[in-house]
């Protein structure tokens, strides 16, 4: 096929032999299945900001710090080079999450580098060597949507102890391989620490992943792990084995009027998006 345009410099390089096929097009990227020498990897072509759909993307750049002061300022200013930089760290983002999460136990994709804006990184397979599905494109007996959400809770865990919220976690940015869910899409990674909406992104995160494997065993959607993930993070007593009971007691308090508008605003936002992507995928 036609070499993409941003990856042609890759090419050139000899980081890439060939371009086999489009994989996939989401909201951020655009993803092409490539020969690297002797290996099959994917090539994930990242789209420019006016063209990603994470409109709300300066909720999820909070928090994250830049080095280089005069880098820092043209960022605040939007100059050309500013924009420039913003779309630089918006991708080496997700490098680093992916380097960060496999160090921590979080199954996903390997990273080989990000490129001129193109991401390598390990083609997940199935065990016929076919390209892993997405999670929403699996059937699973209730059992198994059982085991498979403890594990992403653990994994939900093991992130926030990194520091990390996914932010944008769903049945869509997972694939499921012979060995279980392996989490993908990290450029939205939030820092747990810095960010102020971060209880709010990994309750969200938490809520569609329960809601999706709910759909296979109705008991999950009882469990309340956002708010005991939470807590125990708040409380210093998270750690990546933490044990999980999926219960939480809430303490009673007044409600933050506004938080709870503007959480169901961006909650509204955020279903608009899911049910355009399940008309996509249908």
């Amino acid at each position: 096929m036609k070499i993409p345009k941003r990856i042609q410099p890759l090419v050139d390089d000899g980081l890439v032999d060939e371009v086999i096929r489009p994989l996939m097009s989401g909201k951020e990227a655009d993803v092409f299945i490539v020969r690297c020498g002797s290996e099959i990897r994917c090539a994930k072509i990242y789209k420019e900001a006016d063209k990603r759909g994470f409109k709300q993307a300066t909720q999820y750049q909070e928090g994250r710090k830049v080095r280089n002061s005069r880098r820092a300022r043209a960022m605040e200013k939007g100059s050309r080079y500013g924009r420039k930089e913003q779309e630089q760290v918006w991708q080496n983002t997700e490098v680093d999450a992916l380097f960060c999460l496999a160090r921590s136990g979080v199954r996903v994709p390997k990273a080989y580098g990000c490129f001129d804006g193109v991401l390598l990184m390990e083609l997940i397979c199935d065990e016929q060597g076919i390209e892993a599905p997405r999670l929403n494109d699996v059937a699973m007996s209730a059992e198994q949507a059982i085991e498979d959400h403890k594990l992403m809770m653990r994994y939900v865990v093991r992130m926030l102890c990194a520091g990390l919220v996914h932010g944008d976690l769903s049945e869509f940015n997972v694939l499921v391989d012979g060995f279980g869910p392996v989490i993908i899409d990290l450029p939205q990674v939030v820092n747990a620490a810095a960010n102020n909406h971060a209880e709010v992104f990994l309750a969200r995160d938490v809520n569609k992943i329960t809601t999706y494997y709910g759909l296979y065993a109705p008991e999950i959607l009882d469990t309340r792990y956002a708010e005991e993930i939470w807590s125990l993070y708040e409380d210093g007593e998270l750690h990546p084995e933490v044990p999980l009971s999926g219960e939480f007691d809430r303490v009673e308090s007044d409600p933050d009027i506004d938080a709870v508008v503007e959480e169901i605003k961006q909650a509204m936002l955020e279903e608009q998006q899911r049910l355009a992507r399940l008309q996509e995928a249908s």
